[in-house]
């Protein structure tokens, strides 16, 4: 059963609260469907499952999932020490049109301005539906920690708009990483290269490294 929409952030954080300790097949269940047996050939269940659970209103709309309180939802798998097992995924990298667009104005800061992170236990030798929910944390970003994310996403956006977007790997950025964001390497887009001339590439996403989102998690639940 899906809720409607929470109507303040209090109601949000309850809602969460209620989930901690739940399994994967417990959520399903709530929701009237089944639980994917394999997250490799569904990835991103776990994700909007959470979101239909606790009224997400978004959908692939490019704004928080609860646009209403300026909430964005990020699920985290986290393995058998509490860690995150993998970046997260923030939002696409715009590779064409961004003429101008600065970090006190982009999507990203839009969405990391207040998250609601939500451990889920992502260990392999879990089976799928037994893996829990875990204790949310309701985030924004301390004034140190937004001035690397601005200069990460100042100087990422300086060589998308320079043509440099095939240059970019992972190993650029502090806190935030540009990744390809694809089903598979098929996929293209349209892009600028070094020539100022369109080019098809793939398409990219902003990512938070593992390593920043593991320190969150850290002092937060006092992880070693």
């Amino acid at each position: 059963m899906e809720p409607p929409p929470p109507e303040s952030e209090e109601e949000l954080r309850l809602r969460a609260r209620r989930l901690a300790g739940w399994t994967l097949s417990d959520l399903a269940g709530h929701l009237g469907e089944r639980v994917p047996l394999d997250l490799r050939r569904a990835k991103g269940w776990a994700g909007e499952a959470l979101e239909r659970a606790l009224g997400a209103t978004s959908g692939s709309q490019p704004e928080p999932d609860f646009p209403h309180l300026g909430i964005e939802l990020k699920s985290i798998p986290v393995g058998h020490d509490g860690l995150p097992r993998e970046s997260t995924y923030v939002s696409t990298v715009p590779l064409i049109g961004h003429a101008g667009l600065r970090w006190e104005g982009s999507l990203v800061r839009r969405k990391l301005c207040r998250v609601l992170f939500i451990p889920v236990e992502g260990a392999r030798d879990i089976p799928v539906p037994l893996r829990r929910i875990g204790s949310p944390l309701l985030w924004s970003p301390i004034p140190e920690e937004e001035a690397v994310l601005s200069r990460d996403f100042e100087e990422l956006m300086e060589m998308v708009c320079l043509g440099e977007v095939e240059r970019i790997s992972a190993h650029y950025g502090t806190y935030l990483q540009i990744r390809p964001k694809a089903a598979n390497a098929r996929a293209r887009t349209a892009g600028v290269g070094t020539d100022g001339r369109a080019i098809e590439t793939l398409p990219r996403g902003f990512y938070l490294r593992a390593t920043f989102t593991a320190g969150l998690l850290r002092r937060h639940f006092l992880l070693p």
